[in-house]
C-alpha cells in the first residue's frame, strides 16, 4: 500500500474522532465536520464503487470542481484501486477540458456542478465509447440533458461502494496491496503561458518525498492547526498542501466558493492557508487604504507600530536573536493595541504561517506583513517539482528571495541564469511527450524549470523571471515584466497590469484599473463616470493613473520604466486565454489580442 494511503489510515487509528474536514456548501449555511475514521471508511467506499464501474489498475479519472470535501475522498478512492486522477480547474474552456481528458485518457469524469456538467456531457457526447460514467457531486440544480444515459449524482455513485459484491472489497484489497511507489497518482496538466498544455506525471514517490520533507521542515505547526483550502485543489500548491495536512493531521476548512472567501476566512479564522501574492495585495491595499484616512495622530502611532515590529520581527526574531526586554514589550503593546486588531479583522487571529507562491510578492508587502505579525511563507516551485523547491526557514530567511530549497533537493543555476532541479520530489517526465522531455531534462538529470535567478552566497533562490518572459528592446536592455506586474499591484488603482516591450523603443504597459477606487476619484474631479469606456478616455483620468504609476517605479532604471499606458475596462480573461488559470499572463496570445491597442502606445 502507498503511503498517502498508509498515513491517512493510520492517522484515523490513532484518532478516529479528530476531524479530517469540515465543509460548508454556501454562504450563510452550516460547517459540517467529518472525522478521520469517516474520511477513511468514504475513500474505500469510493474505492469499490470505482472497481465496479470497470476500472483496471492504472486507468486514469478526471475532477473538475470547485474545492470540496468530494475531491479529496475520490483521489484517496482512487489511490486504492491504483488509479491516477487529471485535476482541471472548474474554469476550464470546453477546449482546454476536451484536450486534457483525451490527452489523459479519462474514463469516469467528476464534475462539481452545473457549470461544470455541460463540460463532461458535450466530451461524452463527441466520444461516448470513451466514458463509462459522469458522476456529479452537487446534483441539485442540474437540468440533465434528455439523452444523457451516462450521469449519475454522489449519492447513487456513493451507493454502488455500499452496495458492491464481496469480490469487489477483495479486488480494492488486493490493489491496494499492490501498489508501487513508482504509480502515477496525479496528472496535472501545466497551465502553460505557451503552447498546449503537457501532462506532468506526478508519483506517488514524488508525494511521498515531499511529504517527508515537510514533515522535517515545518516543525512550528501545531496538531490543533486548522488549515483553509482556499486556493483550487486543481493547483499542485493545494493539492499537494492538503496531502500534507492529511499526512501531518491536521483539519482542513474547504473553502467552496472563491469569492467569498472574505467571508469564510472569519467564519473560519484558519492558522494556516495556502496563499498565492494577489490576496495579500489585495489585504495590503486595504489596509493602506484604512491607514490613509485615520487622524494624524492615528497614523503616527500605526507607522511607529510597524517599525517597531518590523525591528523585533525582522532584525531579531528572524534571525533567531534574543529580542531585547524593552523592544518586546513595547512590540507586546503595539500587537495588542493594533496588530491583533488587523489580524482580526482580516479572519486570522491566531495566524501561524501562510505558504504563498505562484507568483512575485513584492518585498515590501512581505515586509509588512512579518513586521505585524502575519508569517507569511515565501516559496517557489512547479508541477514538475510536486510543488515546493524552496521556501523561507521559520529562522534566517531573506527577503528578496523564495527561500532556500528543501532538504534533499539540489539546485543549479546553468549559464544562461536558468534555475535547474533534481531530487525525489522532481516528475519522472511528462505524460506521452517524450519530445518534451528531451527539452525538459539535461544530460545529467536536472530539470529545467523555465525560471530565471541566481542563488545568494546563503543558499537562497532570487527568481529574476521566466525565461521566455524576458524580453529585450530594441536599444538592447532586458526588461523583467513580472516584477514590474506585481511592483503595480501594490497600488489600490491597479488591478492588473501586463508590460510591454519586446523589440520595442520603450516600455509600455496595458492596465487594468481598479474601477471601485478610480470611479470616486473621477467622480470627485468632474469626470462622468456612466459610461465606464469613456472615462478611461479621459486625460484626467489618464494622467492620474500614469502618476500612480511613476511613483511605482520612481527608483527603477530609466529604461526600465512604464513611459505609456493603455487602460482597459474589463479583467484579461481564462476564457479567452489571456491568462492561465493561476493568473498568468499569456504575453502572445495579448499581444495579438490587443495589438491595435499597443499599436497606439508607439504611434
Amino acid at each position: 500500500m502507498n503511503k498517502l494511503l498508509r498515513r491517512a489510515e493510520e492517522k484515523a487509528r490513532r484518532h478516529p474522532e479528530r476531524v479530517a474536514f469540515r465543509f460548508c456548501w454556501k454562504k450563510d449555511g452550516e460547517w459540517l465536520a467529518t472525522t478521520r475514521a469517516e474520511f477513511v471508511a468514504q475513500a474505500k467506499v469510493v474505492a469499490r464503487s470505482l472497481c465496479a464501474l470497470g476500472l483496471k489498475e492504472k486507468d486514469t479519472i478526471a475532477i473538475c470542481s470547485p474545492n470540496t470535501p468530494q475531491i479529496l475522498i475520490t483521489e484517496y478512492g482512487a489511490f486504492y484501486n491504483r488509479l491516477a486522477v487529471i485535476p482541471l480547474y472548474s474554469s476550464s474552456s470546453q477546449t482546454q477540458y476536451d484536450f486534457i481528458v483525451a490527452n489523459g485518457g479519462a474514463q469516469v469524469l467528476f464534475v462539481g456542478d452545473k457549470h461544470q456538467y455541460p463540460l463532461a456531457y458535450r466530451y461524452w457526447k463527441e466520444h461516448p465509447d470513451k466514458i463509462r460514467c459522469i458522476v456529479i457531486y452537487k446534483y441539485d440544480g442540474i437540468a440533465r440533458e434528455a439523452d444523457d444515459t451516462v450521469s449519475i449524482g454522489w449519492d447513487d455513485f456513493v451507493r454502488m461502494g455500499m452496495e458492491a459484491v464481496p469480490e469487489i472489497e477483495t479486488e480494492v484489497s488486493e490493489r491496494a496491496g499492490r501498489g508501487l511507489p513508482e504509480d502515477m497518482a496525479t496528472l496535472i496538466y501545466t497551465s502553460g503561458t505557451t503552447g498546449e498544455p503537457k501532462g506532468v506525471c506526478i508519483s506517488h514517490s514524488n508525494y511521498d518525498a515531499a511529504m517527508d520533507m515537510h514533515l522535517k521542515l515545518l516543525t512550528q505547526i501545531n496538531e490543533h492547526d486548522v488549515s483553509m483550502a482556499f486556493l483550487p485543489m486543481s493547483h499542485i500548491l493545494e493539492k499537494a498542501w492538503c496531502y500534507f495536512c492529511i499526512t501531518r493531521g491536521l483539519e482542513i476548512a474547504v473553502n467552496y466558493d472563491p469569492r467569498v472567501i472574505q467571508d469564510t476566512i472569519k467564519e473560519v479564522e484558519p492558522n494556516l492557508m495556502c496563499c498565492v501574492p494577489r490576496f495579500w495585495e489585495k489585504v495590503y491595499a486595504g489596509v493602506k487604504e484604512k491607514i490613509s484616512k485615520m487622524s494624524p495622530m492615528q497614523r503616527m502611532m500605526v507607522t511607529r507600530a510597524i517599525k517597531v515590529g518590523k525591528r523585533r520581527n525582522l532584525d531579531y526574531v528572524r534571525l533567531g536573536k534574543d529580542v531585547p526586554a524593552l523592544l518586546e514589550k513595547e512590540y507586546q503593546f503595539w500587537d495588542k493595541r493594533i496588530f491583533s486588531k488587523l489580524k482580526k479583522a482580516i479572519g486570522i487571529p491566531n495566524p501561524n504561517f501562510f505558504p504563498t507562491a505562484g507568483a512575485p510578492l513584492s518585498d515590501r508587502i512581505c515586509m509588512f506583513m512579518r513586521s505585524v505579525g502575519i508569517d507569511v511563507i515565501i516559496g517557489y516551485g512547479l508541477s514538475e517539482t510536486t510543488a515546493t523547491v524552496s521556501c523561507f526557514r521559520d529562522k534566517g530567511y531573506e527577503i528578496g528571495t523564495v527561500g532556500k530549497p528543501l532538504p534533499g533537493v539540489q539546485v543549479r543555476i546553468d549559464d544562461s541564469g536558468e534555475i535547474l532541479v533534481k531530487g525525489d520530489s522532481v516528475t519522472a517526465g511528462y505524460y506521452n511527450n517524450p519530445e518534451a522531455n528531451a527539452a525538459a531534462f539535461t544530460d545529467d538529470g536536472f530539470f529545467r524549470t523555465g525560471d530565471a535567478g541566481y542563488l545568494t552566497p546563503d543558499g537562497a533562490i532570487v527568481l529574476t523571471e521566466r525565461v521566455k518572459d524576458l524580453f529585450k528592446t530594441s536599444n538592447g536592455k532586458y526588461i523583467a515584466p513580472q516584477l514590474l506586474e506585481s511592483r503595480l499591484a501594490e497600488n489600490k488603482y491597479i488591478d492588473e497590469t501586463a508590460v510591454i516591450g519586446d523589440q520595442r523603443k520603450y516600455v509600455t504597459a496595458l492596465v487594468v484599473p481598479n474601477l471601485s477606487q478610480l470611479r470616486p476619484w473621477a467622480e470627485k474631479h468632474g469626470v462622468d463616470i456612466e459610461d465606464t469606456e469613456k472615462m478611461l478616455r479621459d486625460p484626467k483620468v489618464y494622467d492620474f493613473m500614469m502618476k500612480q504609476i511613476d511613483e511605482v517605479q520612481a527608483d527603477l532604471a530609466e529604461f526600465e520604466k512604464i513611459k505609456k499606458i493603455y487602460l482597459l475596462p474589463y479583467h484579461f480573461s481564462i476564457m479567452h486565454g489571456e491568462v492561465t488559470n493561476t493568473m498568468k499572463v499569456r504575453r502572445p496570445v495579448v499581444a495579438k489580442r490587443y495589438a491595435r491597442e499597443i499599436e497606439s502606445m508607439y504611434e
